[in-house]
């Protein structure tokens, strides 16, 4: 069996499948418009006040716009029907596309701010600054993401109660890629602008250009962290992560729900995609038929438990007698 760090993983019926995908899209569009929004009232403000705390700002409002694109495609693309040349489905694309955005969000945010925080430590003054647009803009952006965030965290909270789990140890846990980024990113965000805020207030108390800059590069690393966290994630899903032991448990009730299966004595799982499992077992079927007879009956139960929303494909193979049994 494959042992990780991963849950959150299937819910008990089709139908909550659905609504999760659903609320997923909803949560990725919200996200985008908020964050394109922001983006050019943010770029606007620090091209009028040359607030550095606002330039890692608009990099930060357009990499997340960016993302959102890519996880927006990133749903798409997963949510494909398995066909011959995919028997598994295609939700290992989720993964693909919100690596990307999690990269996306290292380059275009976290490397921009730390740079431009850098070069304005030793950039010489350009003289008076306009502080109120960028207390204006921060403000609007605390609304907006905000919004954004409320979003998310209501998909979060419903998905942890289903799973009884903490939202925190849910989210971060999720098989859900798209779900993730969007609450970390919108949570960056809007400790981001309580950095730049601070950066530029501390630059209007002061008179130092040295705050200003100190907060960009703050809101680089937190960025930085951020979009490490997030790609960390998406390769260990690549890489076949497999199952908690909740998860174990949950498959092997299911398993043995099955009226066909007797035992269990060994269990390989792993995400091919959101909530969407490749289950291996090795089970002792009820009865005593003929080899030809038992391996029809194998092929029929795989099928069979590919009915399940959590299961997408299913490989059984025979028991030894002498292996102990799995316990649910």
């Amino acid at each position: 069996m494959t042992s990780t760090s991963s849950t959150g993983t299937g819910s008990g019926t089709d139908r909550s499948d659905e609504k999760s995908g659903g609320q997923s899209l909803v949560t990725v569009v919200v996200a985008l418009v908020a964050n394109g929004l922001l983006a050019t009232a943010k770029t606007v403000a620090a091209l009028l006040s040359g607030s550095a705390s606002m330039v890692a700002e608009a990099a930060h409002s357009w990499a997340d716009t960016g993302n959102e694109v890519f996880l927006l495609i990133a749903e798409r693309k997963g949510a494909k029907p398995r066909d011959d040349d995919h028997p598994r489905g295609y939700g290992r694309a989720t993964y693909i596309w919100s690596l990307v955005a999690a990269f996306g969000l290292f380059s275009a945010g976290a490397v921009v701010s730390i740079w431009h925080g850098v070069t304005e430590l030793t950039a010489e003054s350009t003289g008076e600054t306009s502080y109120l647009i960028n207390y204006v803009v921060l403000g609007i952006a605390l609304v907006l993401e905000g919004t954004s965030f409320a979003q998310a965290s209501r998909q979060v909270h419903g998905d942890a109660q289903r799973f009884g789990l903490h939202p925190l140890r849910f989210v971060a846990r999720t098989s859900n890629p798209t779900l993730r980024a969007v609450f970390f990113e919108d949570f960056a965000a809007l400790v981001g602008i309580l950095l730049a805020g601070a950066g530029v207030g501390l630059h209007q108390l002061t008179g130092n250009k040295i705050w200003d800059a100190v907060g960009s590069i703050a809101i680089g690393v937190l960025l930085a962290f951020v979009a490490v966290f997030l790609m960390r994630r998406n390769m260990d899903y690549l890489l076949g992560e497999g199952s908690t032991p909740e998860l174990q448990s949950q498959v092997v009730r299911r398993l043995l729900g099955h009226d066909q299966i007797d035992r269990i004595t060994y269990l390989h799982i792993e995400f091919v995609g959101p909530q969407k499992l490749f289950v291996v077992a090795a089970v002792d079927l009820i009865g005593d038929d003929a080899e030809p007879d038992l391996a029809v009956r194998l092929r029929r139960v795989e099928s069979e438990l590919e009915d399940d929303d959590l299961i997408v494909d299913a490989v059984l193979t025979l028991a030894l007698p002498d292996e102990p049994a799995l316990a649910p």
